[in-house]
């Protein structure tokens, strides 16, 4: 697994959210900075703690105007169950030949109860204006993540 780190430039990507609308980087750069983040599985305890924490502290991300991405390997069906259940106010997007994963270098040998499987590792980036990664985010617990986040703008 080879991640990208600060410094580098984001791979662009196109990938259908839980509407089934296609939503581009580009497209998000163009409003301000971006949060990707990548997450193994909508609708399970720690991905759902880590969205909602985004989800609550949407009115401070959008006074810095950065667009939040979440990226897992699901199906749009299931990303659309996950954001209406939880009622999440930012885009999911599905990667499930994990492609965006791949290039972002966060698809990769995990463990999990003795078992080895690929999968995807719970890792953000917050990506510039200029299609520059600002900070890798590495280093935090799903239920504090939007708290670095927030920590970052200021």
């Amino acid at each position: 697994m080879n991640t990208l780190q600060a410094g580098d430039i984001a791979p662009s990507f196109a990938l259908k959210n839980q509407y089934d609308e296609l939503i581009t980087l580009q497209d998000c750069l163009k409003k301000g900075p971006v949060l990707v983040y990548f997450y193994p599985k909508a609708s399970t305890p720690g991905c759902t703690v880590q969205a909602q924490g985004l989800r609550d502290i949407k009115q401070q991300l959008d006074s810095e105007n950065v667009t939040v991405l979440g990226i897992s390997p699901d199906p749009v069906s299931r990303l659309t169950k996950f954001s209406d259940k939880q009622a999440l106010n930012f885009h999911l997007l599905s990667d499930e030949d994990h492609a965006v994963a791949d290039a972002f270098g966060v698809w990769g040998e995990k463990k999990f109860m003795g078992k080895i499987y690929d999968g995807i590792h719970r890792l953000s980036f917050m990506i510039g204006t200029d299609g520059k990664i600002s900070h890798f985010i590495n280093k935090f617990k799903t239920k504090d993540h939007h708290e670095v986040v927030l920590g970052l703008l200021k």
